[in-house]
C-alpha cells in the first residue's frame, strides 16, 4: 500500500490507531522526562516500574475476575494497587540505586540504571514466569465505527485517560506548591536546597508519579497485547526516544514526542509498506536523526554544560 492509493477515511484509521499508542508512549515519557529534568539521570529501570505495576494489577485483577466476576469498580482497585506498588518500587529503587551516586559521575548513575533493569526483568522472570498472560478488559470492547473509521472502546478510554492524566500532570505542575518545588529543583538542585526545599521528597515524588503513569501505560498495553517480565523494555526504549524527540526534561515535550511518534510508527507499517518485524527500527531511525540534527529536540532548549 502506498501513500497514493489509500483512502482519506484509512489515513484518519491509521491516525487514530496511531494516536492511541503515541498516548500509551507519551505517558511513560514523562517519567523520563521528569527524572532528567531535575538529575540529569535516564533511569533506564523505568520500563521496569512499569512492568512490575502492571504485573500486581494483573494479579488482583485476575483474583477479583475470579471471584467476584468482571466488575468496573473492582478493577480501579486493581489498578490503583499496582500504581501504588510501581511508585513505592521507583522510590526505592531511587533511594538504594541511585541516591548514593547523585555526586559520582554521570556514567556512575546511568550504569547503575541498566543493573537495576536487568535485576528487575530477571526477578520478574524468576517470579511471575517467561508465559505471557493476557490483562481482560474491564468492559466490554466490540469497535464501533464513527463516519466509517473504526474504533475500539479501549481506544477511547486511552486517549481520553491519557490526556485527562496530562492536564492534571500539568497543573499540579504549573499550579501546586510541590509542583513548583519540583520546578525549582529542576532549575538548580543546590539553589532550592538552599531556598527550604526538601530535595530528597521532591525527587522521590517524581519517581513515584512518573512509575504511577507508566503502570496505567503498562496495564493499557496488557490489555490490548500480553503482559511479560520484558514488555518494559521495548515500551521504555520508544517512550525514551518519544521523550528526546520532544525534549527531554520538558512536559509538553514528552506528550508532543509521543503522540508523534506513535503516528510515525504506524503510518510507517501501514503506508509506508514497512514489515511488522521492522517497526522499530522507525523509533530508532527517529532517534539518530534527532541526535545528529535537532538534539535538543522539538521543544527542549540548548543548554551550555559548565566544565
Amino acid at each position: 500500500m502506498s501513500l497514493f492509493n489509500i483512502s482519506f477515511v484509512e489515513l484518519l484509521q491509521h491516525l487514530v490507531n496511531g494516536v492511541t499508542i503515541g498516548f500509551i508512549y507519551a505517558l511513560i515519557a514523562l517519567g523520563y522526562t521528569m527524572v532528567y529534568g531535575i538529575l540529569k539521570l535516564i533511569n533506564f529501570a523505568h520500563g521496569e516500574f512499569l512492568m512490575l505495576g502492571t504485573y500486581v494489577s494483573l494479579i488482583i485483577w485476575n483474583y477479583f475476575i475470579s471471584s467476584y466476576g468482571n466488575n468496573f469498580l473492582l478493577f480501579l482497585i486493581a489498578l490503583i494497587v499496582g500504581v501504588l506498588f510501581s511508585a513505592l518500587v521507583g522510590v526505592v529503587t531511587e533511594k538504594l540505586a541511585y541516591k548514593p551516586l547523585r555526586k559520582a559521575n554521570r556514567l556512575a548513575p546511568l550504569l547503575s540504571a541498566i543493573g537495576v533493569s536487568i535485576i528487575l526483568s530477571n526477578l520478574a522472570a524468576m517470579i511471575f514466569g517467561t508465559k505471557a498472560k493476557k490483562f481482560e478488559y474491564p468492559y466490554i470492547n466490540e469497535p464501533i465505527s464513527i463516519f466509517h473509521i473504526s474504533i475500539t472502546p479501549h481506544q477511547i478510554v486511552v486517549i481520553v485517560v491519557s490526556i485527562f492524566l496530562m492536564v492534571v500532570l500539568r497543573l499540579f505542575v504549573g499550579k501546586t506548591k510541590w509542583g513548583k518545588a519540583m520546578r525549582a529543583a529542576s532549575e538548580d538542585l543546590d539553589t532550592a536546597s538552599l531556598m527550604g526545599i526538601n530535595i530528597n521528597s521532591v525527587i522521590s515524588l517524581t519517581f513515584a508519579i512518573g512509575a504511577g503513569l507508566a503502570t496505567i501505560a503498562g496495564v493499557f498495553m496488557g490489555m490490548e497485547f500480553k503482559v511479560y517480565p520484558t514488555m518494559g523494555t521495548m515500551a521504555g526504549l520508544k517512550a525514551f526516544i518519544a521523550a528526546v524527540f520532544g525534549g527531554i526534561g520538558n512536559i509538553s515535550g514528552a506528550m508532543l514526542g509521543g503522540v508523534i511518534l506513535g503516528i510515525l510508527e504506524t503510518f510507517g507499517v501501514a503506508i509506508l509498506g514497512i514489515s511488522q518485524g521492522l517497526k522499530d527500527t522507525i523509533s530508532f531511525s527517529i532517534l539518530i536523526l534527532i541526535l545528529i540534527f535537532k538534539p535538543s529536540g522539538l521543544l527542549g532548549k540548548k543548554v551550555k554544560e559548565k566544565v
